[in-house]
């Protein structure tokens, strides 16, 4: 069977499941669809067994730190001697497009030096054994909640493994396990269109409760991660710190933000750090609810389960993740350097947002493909008000093993209108993300962002 047929009869079936998965309960499985985990599905839900052609079996991952690895070092990559298997170009794209997005082509079509190195499949995700144990139990008795913008009866685990609407795919990917504490610099750079830039000095930390052991949804009041950012530089915003409470139900506990401005030595509330205000420094090409793919309340989407794909994604991105390399060795005129990054055939679950009538947002819709091993959000395609393309996206991951968990390394958002795009997480020149950061609640109140104020 042809990539092309098979993928069109995997969107069929699901397609046609569509108004069973649209009206569906928000109940979870029963025991017997549950007992799949670990056997034909992974300890997360995924298709265990191959495709008969490029996509392998998985075998569980890379779960441990390979030989050589130090905590603190950028992750020596386990698959460098790998070849390129071939080349996407912009003459030869069409050959692939049914494994493409809609967003992918437009970059082949309008960039004649996008290029995509396609490499051995190698289905690396990974997480730890609490983890699939918590997912497994979850299964069968996490729900959502205040039409799909909370969940509960979960607990540190995957909520839905085995997801029936487009929700739960969403909440999969905002709760996969990505450890409990985390601190990592999320540098970005939105070069001219002659490459020229400005590299912008950023610094994250974070602290997810529900990750935490012996936490569950209903012992945390709401939270579901707290996070806080801060701009070491250029000088004249240096200084600057948000700090967000981000919710498990953001019907009965909203977002909460924070804002300390130096200049004026004060800490104010900021209702405005979410869905599609404009992120930090990001020349407008980055909106709050892109950060991590997609982040944030719901509430404004209508959201469709539509299918399973075969598709060519950004995967085991080590090269572009490395401290060998400097950002300026990343960034180029209209994308990132193609020769540093890598593509994989894996299967992703197709989720589309549509906009609500009389709901606001920059977008009329967004199409999110998730990776079935891990659910981090690889590539997305949005669309203006007038339903035309106007933005690509893509997260070229790798398993930090040492954890483990599989996660974005860069984050590149692609403004197809204007010619320029943004990218993130830029840490090369930095340390790698430390997830063995300590913190506490008491690190991520307003009060310790006064107490922190630099100037």
């Amino acid at each position: 069977m042809s990539a092309l047929t098979r993928n069109r009869t995997t969107l069929a079936v699901l397609a046609g499941m569509g108004f069973l998965l649209a009206s569906a309960s928000h109940a979870a499985v029963d025991a017997a669809k549950a007992a799949q985990l670990g056997k034909n599905l992974t300890p997360t839900g995924a298709e265990k067994a191959g495709n008969g052609g490029a996509i392998p079996a998985w075998t569980g991952g890379v779960n441990k730190p390979i030989p050589g690895f130090k905590v603190g070092m950028f992750h020596p990559d386990p698959f460098a001697t790998d070849k390129i298997a071939f080349t996407i170009t912009p003459a030869n794209y069409k050959q692939y497009a049914a494994s493409l997005s809609v967003g992918q082509i437009a970059m082949f079509e309008k960039y004649k030096t996008f290029k995509m190195n396609v490499y051995p499949t190698r289905r690396s995700a990974a997480f730890p054994q609490r983890t699939y144990d918590f997912t497994f139990k979850n299964a069968t008795t996490c729900t959502l909640v205040a039409n799909g913008e909370g969940v509960k009866n979960c607990a540190e685990g995957l909520p839905f493994p085995i997801p029936q609407n487009g929700f739960e795919v969403i909440w999969n990917h905002k709760l996969k396990y990505k450890g409990v504490s985390f601190s990592r610099f999320a540098n970005q750079a939105a070069p001219s269109a002659n490459g020229n830039f400005t590299l912008y000095s950023i610094r994250e930390d974070g602290l997810g409760l529900y990750y935490k052991p012996g936490n569950t949804t209903s012992n945390i009041n709401d939270i579901l991660l707290y996070f806080k950012q801060e701009v070491l530089s250029p000088a004249r915003l240096a200084g600057q710190v948000l700090l967000v409470h981000e919710s498990l139900n953001s019907v009965q506990t909203p977002r909460k933000a924070w804002v300390y401005n130096p200049g004026q030595r004060r800490v104010r509330l900021a209702p405005n750090v979410a869905y599609d205000n404009p992120g930090t420094a990001t020349d407008g090409l980055r909106t709050n609810d892109m950060t991590d793919m997609f982040n944030g309340a719901m509430d404004r989407f209508n959201w469709k389960l539509v299918g399973k794909r075969e598709m060519y994604v950004p995967y085991n991105s080590y090269k572009a993740h490395s401290g060998n390399i400097k950002v300026k060795d990343l960034i180029r005129p209209n994308h990132l350097n193609p020769d540093l990054l890598r593509y994989e055939l894996h299967r992703v679950w197709v989720v589309d947002a549509t906009l609500k009538p009389g709901a606001r947002h920059i977008n009329s819709r967004r199409t999110f493909y998730v990776d079935e091993d891990s659910w981090q959000i690889l590539t997305t395609d949005g669309y203006d008000l007038q339903g035309k393309l106007w933005r690509y996206s893509e997260a070229p991951s790798i398993s930090y093993y040492e954890v483990p968990t599989f996660w974005s390394t860069i984050e590149t958002h692609h403004d197809l209108k204007s010619g320029r795009y943004i990218s993130g997480l830029l840490d090369n020149e930095a340390k790698p993300y430390n997830f063995g950061f300590v913190s506490s609640p008491s690190d991520f109140t307003p009060q310790n962002l006064r107490n922190e104020g630099v100037r």
